[in-house]
């Protein structure tokens, strides 16, 4: 119905600062805005006036937006009303069908964009409106055949006359109902082009994460050569020590935030892979605790850890398992004010793996441990009055990396200021596969202990930017290695013609020849084909990987470069007898 000629417009949510949102939005179209805050509230409104839109939040406590709108769409009067779903979370194709399902003929995503709201809902009540015009026609025509009725017991000709105005009535109906129709056709048109629209600035979402981590990790390449060089000259300072410290904290928290960057866009394109092998759960504490040992050393925290005795394995990806424990342990640690305690236990129990992090922290609002695993989720710290550092998905990339090894992570905790407590489960293997995985193991550790042995080694090292190329340089000098360097693709496929060098190590976004081109020239000459080739870049997605494979490269290793990665790579190789044939033998680094 209409409360003084206005058209009615339910919003539904359950805060407060929400609905104030839409009624500034919607405000100034003469519509009469009612709101409710939960679906018991709205089906109360509903059931005492009529409504051209319903605004409806998913996200409520008691009874959520899907329940509503369920029960809304199966009430006769309320079938047809059209319902636009609000959603602070990305809605995936199965949330999106969820609602269809139940009735929704939209989604609005928070935060609300004031244009786009308004659009939507002019649209409906549009829809509304000539819905009632309809009716109205209908009830004219009612009426019309009554009269006429009754005009056919008295004159044919006033019958006639009745006929005739029927029929003028009835051409005027059919003309707006042809304009009803291409104005839906023209609405389904237009949702059509945004659907497409989004789903174009999907792909160009996760093109530019891609494009954004390459671009940041170019700069973090010679910054962390620079800090592992200093790593290697004595410092008395202790100013510059802390410095230096600093730096490298810093630099691998940033290192961090890009790789969190690209899993955020391979989790959304279901693109993560797994490398499985036997793990053993105390191995992977150990792991866990290191990658967040500077962040508790930093704010001065007493980590207590409990782990069993007896061998607990799991078989999964053993660097995915140990971001998940670090990401668990780093957010209690930044949650957790300076000086405060986290305990971490591992006890296996009916066929899986419980691992306990428990924390004196700031603890998790009711409200908010629903949500504590959704992507872009941040708590406030009322004590510092702020919001924690960070991009809000290490917890998200947490569940979803537990999902896939077929284990689950729970949140509790008793409320600001009372601590927090996370669970992590995980399947244990059977004691015949522990056995069979692990001589497989034992028998890879062997080999590799066996190719162990530290040589020098020809490598040339080619890169655009001066900085990671002198820097890259010189750590492989002070290691022992004779060097050449190359500043672009050409001089790259001129110094490993005249040099022969074991091994190349090759930027692939150098100007003149990329890498690719000049390992796919390296491996076309005969002397290229024992060189081994190491592609050198900010690009770390698995189609890079395998374009570098396709071009002829023998290893992939993204930067920032991990020395300790690249030494050990050197260190496998086989040992190779002097290429004297036009190889230029001079000890040293040179400029090619």
């Amino acid at each position: 119905m209409e409360t003084d000629g206005k058209v009615s417009i339910l919003l539904v949510d359950d805060q407060p600062s929400r609905l104030l949102t839409y009624e500034s939005v919607l405000n100034g179209f003469g519509w009469n805005l009612v709101s409710a805050a939960s679906g018991l509230e709205a089906l109360d409104k509903l059931m005492r006036q009529e409504f051209a839109v319903v605004l409806l939040d998913v996200s409520m406590p008691d009874m959520d937006g899907f329940e509503a709108a369920r029960l809304i769409h199966e009430h006769p009067r309320f079938e047809k009303t059209p319902i636009i779903f609000v959603t602070g979370v990305h809605v995936s194709e199965l949330d999106a069908l969820t609602g269809y399902k139940v009735g929704a003929v939209d989604y609005v995503s928070i935060p609300v964009v004031p244009e786009i709201l308004r659009s939507k809902v002019a649209v409906l009540v549009e829809l509304y409106l000539k819905r009632r015009e309809l009716r109205e026609l209908n009830r004219n025509l009612a009426q019309a055949n009554e009269q006429l009725a009754a005009a056919n017991t008295t004159l044919q000709a006033e019958k006639t006359r009745e006929l005739e105005t029927l029929n003028r009535v009835l051409q005027r109906a059919n003309t707006e109902l042809e304009q009803a129709n291409r104005t839906l056709q023209s609405e389904i048109a237009e949702r059509t082009r945004v659907e497409q629209a989004l789903k174009a600035a999907d792909r160009h979402k996760d093109e530019f994460l891609a494009m954004l981590a390459h671009e940041l990790r170019n700069p973090l390449a010679p910054i962390l050569n620079a800090v592992q060089l200093i790593r290697k000259k004595p410092l008395t300072d202790p100013q510059l020590l802390w410095s230096r410290d600093v730096i490298e904290r810093q630099l691998g928290h940033l290192t961090r935030l890009v790789d969190d960057l690209l899993d955020v866009s391979r989790i959304t394109r279901g693109k993560i892979n797994l490398s499985r092998e036997t793990v053993e759960v105390a191995d992977l504490v150990a792991r866990a605790v290191e990658t967040v040992q500077p962040l508790i050393v930093e704010r001065g925290h007493h980590l207590v850890l409990d782990v069993a005795r007896e061998s607990i394995r799991v078989f999964g990806d053993p660097l995915r398992l140990t971001q998940a424990v670090g990401n668990v342990l780093s957010n209690a640690a930044k949650y957790t004010e300076n000086g405060g305690q986290i305990s971490l236990t591992a006890r296996q129990v009916d066929g899986i793996v419980e691992i306990r992090v428990q924390d004196t922290g700031i603890g998790i609002p009711s409200d908010m441990q629903p949500m504590i695993f959704d992507m872009f989720t941040q708590l406030n710290n009322q004590a510092a009055g702020r919001a924690q550092s960070g991009l809000g998905i290490g917890l998200a990339l947490v569940r979803k990396l537990l999902e896939m090894h077929g284990g689950t992570v729970t949140a509790f905790s008793e409320g600001n200021g009372r601590g927090s407590e996370f669970l992590i489960t995980l399947p244990v293997i059977s004691n015949e596969t522990n056995a069979a995985n692990g001589r497989a193991a034992v028998a890879l550790d062997s080999d590799a202990g066996a190719e162990a042995v530290q040589v020098r080694r020809r490598i040339l090292v080619a890169d655009d930017n001066s900085d990671a190329l002198e820097s890259l340089a010189t750590l492989l000098e002070l290691g022992g290695h004779e060097v050449f360097s190359a500043a672009n693709g050409a001089l790259a496929l001129e110094s490993a013609e005249r040099h022969l060098p074991e091994v190349a190590l090759l930027d692939i976004g150098m100007p003149k020849l990329d890498g690719y081109e000049v390992a796919r020239r390296i491996r076309a000459q005969p002397w290229g084909r024992r060189i081994t080739l190491v592609a050198l870049t900010g690009w770390g997605q698995e189609s890079d990987r395998q374009r570098s494979g396709e071009a002829g490269f023998d290893s992939h290793l993204v930067k920032p470069l991990d020395l300790d990665k690249l030494t050990a790579l050197l260190e496998r190789l086989p040992v190779q007898v002097a290429q004297g044939q036009g190889a230029d033998t001079t000890v040293g680094s040179s400029v090619a």
